[in-house]
């Protein structure tokens, strides 16, 4: 004999509501915790133009003088640290998301660039890196010579 179960669709879940805080709660407090265990790393963009490659890190409030810019290697490293300001006191504080401490980004540069003509700019917060590219890696136009059709040359001296 068989019995009858009664379907009921949200028998045995919780609601909507406490599976949306839960997942926001684990989220942020995972975040919390991952913050005050990873390192800072500024944000970087690097490009190539014909002559030369671009690195540009966003460092708001560094001191320029807390920087390190060196290549060893093949090896650019830009290392450098953002104080956290004393000016306030801490428990005045209500909310602190900017990332402080010590940072270190690294970045493997191609042979093909010049690492002894480095030219670096530090404006509004941004570390501009130019690296020349080297004479031998940029590119060349090479013209290409149109000889005339010997048919044309030979039907031209009838």
């Amino acid at each position: 004999m068989r019995t009858l179960a009664r379907w009921e669709p949200f028998r045995g879940a919780t609601s909507l509501q406490d599976h949306v805080n839960r997942l926001f709660n684990d989220d942020f407090e995972r975040r919390g915790e991952e913050s005050s265990l990873t390192a800072w790393a500024p944000a970087v963009d690097i490009y190539e133009t014909e002559h030369e490659l671009v690195v540009k890190a966003d460092l708001p409030e560094i001191d320029p003088k807390d920087l390190d810019i060196r290549v060893e290697n093949n090896i650019l490293t830009i290392r450098g640290e953002r104080k956290f300001e004393k000016k306030v006191n801490e428990d005045n504080y209500l909310r602190v998301e900017r990332a402080y401490g010590s940072f270190a980004r690294s970045f493997t540069l191609a042979n093909t660039v010049n690492s002894d003509a480095i030219k670096a700019d530090y404006q509004n917060g941004v570390l501009t890196l130019n690296i020349p590219k080297r004479e031998e890696a940029k590119p060349k136009q090479i013209k290409v010579n149109v000889a005339a059709p010997a048919m044309a040359a030979s039907a031209s001296g009838r």
